[in-house]
């Protein structure tokens, strides 16, 4: 079964690149990370980019670092990351990746949400004989 008859999409559109001494273990380990939030049923379309690097200096307490910068549909998600190990960067990002991701999936329509003016401040007026405070009639003459 390939990819086009499950309806997942590829996670081809998301770049990861590496910076500095990052072995192939930790690319594919990040792509797979990765992927599985992109993939997720239900999203716009996903593209961008997510980078790895490992700090040359030695005596840096979190070496690793990662940087991923997502266009989630119309939405921008940037996530970083510094840990110890290649593995916790990985992890630590996904995190931080998955709950901005959410986020942009249960927001939906944010402008269908957004508060009305109301009527007294240039908002569009009301059918009916009460005003946008309930159980009060509109005094206002007709």
């Amino acid at each position: 079964m390939t990819a086009r008859n499950t309806g997942a999409r590829a996670a081809e559109a998301v770049r990861v690149r590496a910076e500095g001494d990052v072995g192939e273990e930790a690319l594919a380990y990040i792509r797979t990370k990765v992927g599985a939030i992109v993939t997720r049923q239900g999203l716009p379309a996903v593209t961008g980019e997510v980078r790895i690097a490992k700090a040359s200096a030695h005596h840096t307490e979190h070496p690793w670092s990662a940087v991923a910068e997502l266009q989630v549909g119309s939405v921008v998600v940037v996530a970083h990351a510094r840990e110890a190990t290649s593995e916790e960067v990985t992890d630590r990002l996904q995190d931080r990746l998955r709950r901005q991701v959410e986020r942009v999936a249960h927001d939906g329509n944010a402008a269908a949400r957004r508060a009305v003016t109301p009527p007294w401040r240039g908002g569009p007026a009301t059918d009916g004989a009460t005003s946008g405070i309930a159980g009060q009639a509109d005094a206002r003459p007709a």
